[in-house]
């Protein structure tokens, strides 16, 4: 299974992407959590991304490209993969496109998880309340909604066209939004 899931920031992505790879077999590769980690281990691409990401803005393609480029390189991604973050942007899926045909793959699926703006804003206050994620303050919250808005939600349109987009509602608890999410993959590439 090669999937990615869209969703905006604090949309359930990440709780959803570890059932999803639990329940195939395949390693969920979030974007986020690979600059969160390189931030934490203070890298040079960690300090680079620590300053974007600080203002609420997306870690420009070429960056998160080669990224993602080497994680689809790993052995444990071979046999498919859930993208969790990625892709962001149209110059993205092109990258994405031109990395799956190298490889002689192609997408199953792409779900996005629709949620109410308002309640994700309040998600995500709670969350870096709990987890200490000081880049999680509501203006930075705010303006990534407002860039996802502007930048990742007309990706929907792009995979809708192509035949692989469902759309899952992501308000409810973890578990009902998981039965609808099964349910939305065992149509699409049951």
């Amino acid at each position: 299974m090669r999937l990615i899931l869209l969703g905006p920031p604090g949309a359930g992505k990440g709780t959803q992407a570890a059932r999803v790879s639990a329940a195939n077999g395949v390693p969920a590769i979030s974007t986020g959590d690979i600059f969160r980690a390189n931030i934490k281990n203070e890298t040079a691409l960690g300090r680079q991304v620590k300053e974007i990401t600080a203002s609420g803005g997306y870690v420009p393609d070429e960056i998160t490209n080669a990224i993602v480029r080497d994680r689809l390189a790993e052995q444990d991604a071979a046999h498919g993969f859930l993208l969790d973050g990625y892709p962001r942007t149209t110059g993205q899926v092109e990258a994405l496109d031109a990395m799956l045909a190298e490889a002689g793959h192609s997408l199953d699926a792409v779900v996005e998880l629709t949620v109410d703006t308002d309640e994700v804003v309040q998600r995500l206050l709670a969350r870096a309340q709990d987890q200490g994620r000081a880049d999680d303050t509501e203006e930075v919250v705010r303006e990534r909604m407002r860039i996802y808005a502007e930048e990742t939600a007309p990706l929907a349109a792009v995979y809708r066209e192509r035949g692989l987009l469902s759309q899952v509602d992501g308000m409810g608890t973890v578990e009902e939004v998981t039965g609808r999410l099964e349910a939305a993959l065992a149509r699409t590439t049951g």
